[in-house]
């Protein structure tokens, strides 16, 4: 399963019809809402590396969102009453820029629970190897400044000797 959710690159075909259906609401506006949600559709392509998540589209102006998983802050699942009746699900992925709103929206997931699932596991993953990197790095660090520590108190205690050798000697 989670070699599927990872080949997840383009959004399902029901999200169309939900494009279709929410600008069906709007009455005379349908057409005018109906041709961009339909490039959108078209264009929309996520990619779940292993360094993050990507998401593009747009046809005449293009857009793309790279979000690497240690990046991303929180995750949360949205879907209206016409997105559950067709099984389909948001992903609104944060991140601490300091904005409300997501960074990242993935919509028309048939598997939105266990996509979210997915991507906790993989943020999981890249904090822990991040905060490995960060302890080692910091017990290099510390052994460093430990050894040069005890360098100098080594080169002060042989002073001492030699001072107190000098002394004792007149």
């Amino acid at each position: 399963m989670r070699d599927e959710l990872r080949n997840i690159q383009r959004p399902h075909s029901k999200l169309l019809l939900y494009y279709a259906l929410t600008s069906l609401v709007l009455g005379p506006l349908f057409p005018i809402l109906l041709v961009p949600r339909y490039f959108r559709y078209h264009t929309l392509r996520y990619d779940f590396g292993d360094d993050g998540i990507s998401m593009r589209w747009g046809l005449l102006f293009r857009r793309e969102v790279h979000l690497t998983y240690p990046r991303i802050q929180d995750i949360h699942l949205r879907s209206n009453v016409i997105e559950r009746w067709l099984g389909l699900g948001r992903l609104l992925i944060q991140t601490a820029s300091g904005s409300s709103k997501a960074e990242m929206t993935i919509e028309g997931v048939l598997e939105f629970e266990e996509l979210r699932d997915f991507i906790y596991e993989r943020m999981r993953d890249a904090g822990d190897a991040g905060k490995a990197d960060a302890v080692s790095t910091a017990a290099n660090g510390s052994a460093q400044d430990l050894t040069g520590v005890l360098q100098s108190v080594a080169g002060e205690l042989r002073e001492i000797r030699k001072m107190l050798e000098r002394d004792t000697g007149r």
